[in-house]
């Protein structure tokens, strides 16, 4: 049998699941208790960072395998397979935008608001729904997609039981069935990436803008999307590197795979950038009172513009600068440090997006230990979900798909 490299229950692998107890624990105890405390509303708000954040990072990083796979990117090798463990986090992403609908109150401010005209479109039940059947739709075509993807990775070493046992039953060696299975990825695939860039859109229309329900852009669901799939980059990073430096020299990954999503990073990095700014420019030179009075309150006014350009350095000055080093982006390490820096700085991008609107005219910024702890919470549930797909589905941190052909 080969040597057990998975993050599995055994071995070294106990203390990963220890970990994700207690994480989980902390962050439901810390959320308990402030919903039925002093602070109710912050703890909800904090919990809606966390469910765009994490998600968007799950959403993000199964985006880069179907994207690798449209453009028959062969370099993105066993990258691609790391990629489809984060799907494992669809079901507890779907369940947790459930649970988001029970704060609506401590969401929502223009609930007991007059919209003027816009309450056919920004109410609860309407809300709810459309990104209900959004992100169901999204979900189900990723795991469509995936259920192809994990069939090119088929190892018949491993047991086929549960889920395995399901997915690949029937399952046939030979070119044309891996030719027709191919196909499919591509259909599912292609309509992941559009169902992606739709729903994604309306989720921050929905749940970020909507906020403040008197300012628009038309360039904030692009922006959004393009956000995403660079949080995403950064959770696949991560989670390559851990795995590189777990498995050591037996790794199917190498410098030259860290180079490159590095290097697709960056460009992410720039983009991201790009939509920050451009945005802003728009809206400066539209000159709209409702448009400009949210770009002024998040950029020049106290103490919201210390977060907006600490966000702006720590999401685009500081990852330049070091990207431009070739040799960083194939240092698992480094990689670990920039990507997680880069991940809490859209945290704090969230909360400049969403803080003004949900702290109602309070004049400092509030972080509670609470927020820590509930994001500790949300990092447990990722891990958890992912430890449990390498350990259903091993095979994806192989070399290459089809070993089975080529033998």
């Amino acid at each position: 049998m080969p040597e057990d490299t998975t993050l599995s229950p055994t071995g070294a692998g106990k203390t990963i699941w220890v970990i994700i107890t207690i994480l989980f624990a902390v962050g439901v105890a810390a959320f308990f208790a402030g919903a039925f405390g002093e602070h109710p509303a912050h703890v909800w708000q904090t919990y809606l960072i966390n469910f765009l954040l994490w998600s968007a990072i799950a959403q993000g990083a199964v985006l880069f395998s179907a994207v690798m796979h449209m453009t028959k990117a062969r370099w993105s090798g066993p990258l691609a397979g790391l990629s489809e463990s984060f799907a494992a986090f669809f079901p507890l992403s779907f369940i947790l935008f459930l649970l988001l609908f029970l704060g609506r109150s401590h969401i929502f401010p223009w609930l007991h608001e007059y919209l003027h005209g816009k309450e056919v479109w920004l109410n609860i039940p309407f809300l709810f729904w459309r990104d209900f059947f959004g992100l169901l739709i999204l979900y189900l075509l990723g795991f469509a997609y995936l259920y192809n993807a994990l069939q090119l990775k088929f190892d018949p070493n491993h047991s086929n039981t549960g889920i395995r046992k399901y997915i690949y039953s029937g399952w046939q060696a030979n070119r044309r069935e891996v030719s027709r299975i191919k196909s499919r990825m591509t259909t599912w695939g292609g309509l992941y990436i559009l169902a992606f860039a739709l729903v994604l859109s309306l989720i921050g229309y929905d749940l970020v803008m909507s906020m403040d329900p008197h300012w628009i852009s038309t360039l904030f669901g692009a922006y959004h999307f393009v956000k995403e799939f660079y949080v995403g980059l950064g959770g696949l990073i991560i989670l390559a590197s851990l795995v590189y430096l777990r498995q050591g020299k037996t790794s199917a990954l190498t410098e030259s795979h860290f180079h490159d999503i590095g290097k697709l990073f960056f460009a992410f990095c720039l983009l991201w950038a790009d939509f920050f700014y451009v945005q802003l420019v728009v809206i400066w030179y539209g000159n709209i009172p409702e448009e400009t009075h949210y770009v002024i309150t998040r950029s020049m006014l106290a103490p919201w513009n210390a977060v907006a350009w600490s966000v702006f350095g720590i999401c685009f000055v500081l990852p330049f600068f070091i990207l431009l080093n070739k040799k960083i982006k194939t240092k698992p390490v480094a990689m670990i440090i920039i990507c997680s820096v880069i991940i809490t700085g859209i945290w704090f991008e969230h909360l400049l997006l969403l803080g003004p609107a949900l702290s109602h005219g309070t004049s400092s910024i509030e972080l509670h230990l609470s927020d820590g702890l509930i994001s500790l919470g949300f990092l447990g549930l990722m891990i958890f979900a992912i430890s449990f797909f390498l350990r259903v589905f091993p095979e994806i941190l192989s070399v290459r798909e089809n070993r089975h052909l080529e033998a």
